[in-house]
């Protein structure tokens, strides 16, 4: 059955994939996208494979593009916009944490409540949180990140329990480490502030655990596996993918209970 659609960041990544490839799917589908290059961008390959897709402009941060999101009735909103930065959670400067939280926690939550009151109204829908591998596990010089898409974990847990009354669903997608060049961006970035001179933690540390990023996933089975559980009426409530990364985080969680300091 098709679907009205809504997702947040649609300019690039995932979140663009699963956009046309849900349109191709035969579901109406609004593609929101930071910036109105990304928007034309998209148009531009929409049309060339022919879709009927809805693209428009909607910064997460800004109040007057959120108000957007009240114009449309909704079966599935995913909340998918984030941005990543790395570096140690030690010495990041704060105005660069903060940042973070303010896409990834604050605005994403923002978006979730306008989605969240219009399904109440009519009694059914479902919100998909895109968190990530990092929401569950915990890696070195990924802390902001990692620190953003816990708090996902459990506003996305607790608005589960809250909403499942109203009959509207909650559920997360985790993907793993997938090719996309956003976690690559996000490893750079950190190289703006840092100072060997003046920051304790070591370069090379930092440069050793990045090189993990040579091993990252084909970003279209991430994208396939979106497009599957998106508009599905029942799955699990978290999506952790691919399987080797669910085994991967299954045996992390049991490590942590039994780590001692």
């Amino acid at each position: 059955m098709s679907k009205t659609i809504f997702i947040t960041g649609a300019g690039t990544g995932l979140g663009r994939g699963a956009a046309l490839g849900l349109a191709k799917k035969g579901h109406r589908v609004i593609a929101a996208t930071e910036i109105t290059a990304q928007k034309t961008d998209l148009m531009q390959e929409a049309q060339s494979q022919g879709l009927d897709m809805e693209v428009f402009k909607l910064d997460i941060t800004n109040e007057r593009d959120r108000a957007q999101i009240e114009k449309y009735d909704i079966d599935v909103f995913v909340a998918n916009a984030a941005i990543n930065e790395g570096g140690p959670l030690a010495e990041v400067p704060m105005d660069r944490f903060r940042a973070l939280f303010e896409v990834n926690v604050f605005a994403t939550l923002e978006t979730v409540q306008l989605a969240a009151r219009k399904m109440v109204q009519k009694g059914s829908g479902k919100i998909v949180f895109m968190s990530s591998m990092a929401g569950i596990s915990a890696t070195p010089y990924v802390g902001p990140y990692t620190a953003t898409k816990h708090a996902i974990e459990g506003i996305a847990q607790t608005m589960q329990a809250e909403l499942k009354e109203f009959g509207v669903q909650v559920a997360t997608i985790n993907p793993g480490a997938y090719g996309t060049g956003f976690n690559d961006r996000s490893a750079e970035e950190k190289w703006k502030w840092f100072d060997e001179e003046k920051h304790f933690t070591k370069k090379a540390d930092m440069i050793k655990q990045a090189e993990g990023l040579k091993d990252q996933f084909d970003p279209q089975d991430m994208i396939e596996k979106m497009i599957e559980i998106i508009p599905a009426d029942h799955h699990k409530f978290r999506t952790v993918h691919p399987e080797e990364t669910e085994k991967q985080l299954k045996e992390t969680e049991q490590e942590r209970w039994k780590m001692e300091i």
